[in-house]
Parts: C-alpha cells; sequence; structure tokens
C-alpha cells in the first residue's frame, strides 16, 4: 500500500510543478496548494501505514490495550494543513493585489515588471513637487 501512496504522491508533486511553472498566477497558487496537500501525504506515508510496534504500550504489557496510532505523523499533518492554509491564503490576496494594480495574471506580461512609480507626482529621489510648478 505504501508503494501506491509513494507513487501518488510523486504524480501529485508533478502536477504541482507542471501548474507552477505554467506562467499563470492562478495556476501557481493552485499548483501550490496541490504540493501542500502532497507534502501532507508524503508526512502520512513517512509515518507508516502499518506498525510492528506502536507508540505507547503500557508498562509491563506486550500488546497494546486497544487500537493505538502513530500521533507524531497526525500532529505534522495538522501543522502542515494550518501553515498551508495561511500561505495560500496569503498568496489568494497577493493574488487578487496583482491583479488589482496590473489587470493581469499572465506572469510573462511586460505589466508585471513595469518599475515605473505609480504616482505620476512622485520623481523617484523622494522629494516633493512644489505648488508653483516648480519642484
Amino acid at each position: 500500500m505504501e508503494g501506491v501512496l509513494a507513487l501518488l504522491v510523486g504524480l501529485v508533486f508533478a502536477a504541482s510543478i507542471y501548474l507552477m511553472l505554467s506562467g499563470v498566477l492562478v495556476k501557481f497558487v493552485f499548483g501550490f496548494a496541490l504540493a501542500s496537500n502532497a507534502v501532507n501525504l508524503l508526512i502520512f506515508t513517512a509515518g507508516r501505514l502499518e506498525h510492528d510496534r506502536p507508540p505507547l504500550i503500557p508498562v509491563g504489557a506486550e500488546t497494546p490495550v486497544g487500537p493505538t496510532a502513530n500521533a507524531l505523523p497526525q500532529a505534522l499533518i495538522l501543522t502542515a494543513i494550518v501553515i498551508g492554509f495561511a500561505m495560500l491564503t496569503f498568496l489568494m490576496v497577493l493574488l487578487y493585489r496583482t491583479y488589482a494594480e496590473t489587470d493581469t495574471l499572465d506572469a510573462d506580461d511586460p505589466r508585471l515588471m513595469d518599475e515605473t512609480p505609480a504616482d505620476d507626482d512622485d520623481h523617484g529621489d523622494g522629494s516633493v513637487p512644489q505648488e508653483g510648478g516648480r519642484s
């Protein structure tokens, strides 16, 4: 079963890299979310699906009292989900602001690389124009 999950992790990573390299910012954000989910699946798979010895066995017992699971991969996945959601939210806000400022989401569009000041009153040297027309 772990072999199937390892193959699935590889396929999801490949799809996420394909999306992130596409050149469209929306696809980049979806690829980032897909990569985050692939990492979660990788951590889950690395925690082993079948355990030879569970992490918690009572003192003096050879076997656990009831069914147990390894808590470390679960805690790591929960933390990764929260961090991934925060990063995805940040990227969505950044995507929205990029579109609001440039009216494009194509990464190859020259408007995204425009380095001219957005404000016409700014002279680029930090000075403020005078009211009399001289600056």
